[in-house]
């Protein structure tokens, strides 16, 4: 059913930029288990991931630099990075780049809902709580935290929000955020 969007925006990232269509990038799911995690590319290929990379630490540990001036907490990505290609910032704020992640889900490295799977170096930086989210749940596509405020979270707020969902589990509960997650797209609100 999803083949005609795959293919235009397949097309759209070859015409507007060099490199793969999609991006492959390590990441830990349930128990702490690596698999390949899979979006399409919304980056200038050959990127120094360098930047996001001290970017995640400061932000994992609260640095005051990685808050917002309209006072609405930390943005878990970084806001006007120059690494993204025009037809990736659409991609990102409508959250099509997500759309491959259902490959990761029939491959069982991922659910519908769930937390959102770290990359390894950003675990680095996590307290020990922390690790409770790729711990008590199989990682989603999306999941309470991206329903309830997306990019406007802090780090701490998103984790608890995890481990929140994680104990709470019910069929129920991901159906609400299954029902909740196409307005939060649509509203593009915290995304960036």
């Amino acid at each position: 059913l999803l083949s005609p969007v795959f293919l235009a925006i397949a097309i759209a990232i070859k015409l507007t930029s060099k490199g793969p269509i999609l991006f492959k990038q390590e990441r830990i799911g349930q128990y702490g288990v690596l698999f390949t995690f899979l979006k399409f590319r919304s980056m200038c290929f050959l990127n120094d991931s360098k930047i996001h990379q001290d970017y995640v630490r400061r932000f994992i540990s609260g640095k005051e630099e990685c808050k917002q001036s309209d006072s609405n907490g930390g943005v878990y990505k970084l806001k006007g990075d120059p690494r993204i290609t025009s037809v990736g910032n659409f991609l990102r704020r409508t959250s099509l780049d997500e759309l491959p992640q259902f490959f990761n889900v029939l491959r069982g490295e991922m659910s519908l809902v769930g937390p959102r799977p770290p990359v390894p170096y950003e675990t680095e930086a996590y307290d020990i709580w922390h690790r409770r989210r790729f711990l008590e749940a199989m990682p989603g596509i999306t999941g309470l935290w991206q329903v309830n405020g997306r990019s406007k979270c802090t780090f701490d707020e998103m984790v608890r929000l995890d481990i929140k969902y994680a104990r709470n589990w019910s069929l129920g509960l991901d159906l609400k955020i299954l029902l909740e997650t196409p307005r939060a797209v649509l509203t593009g609100n915290g995304a960036y």
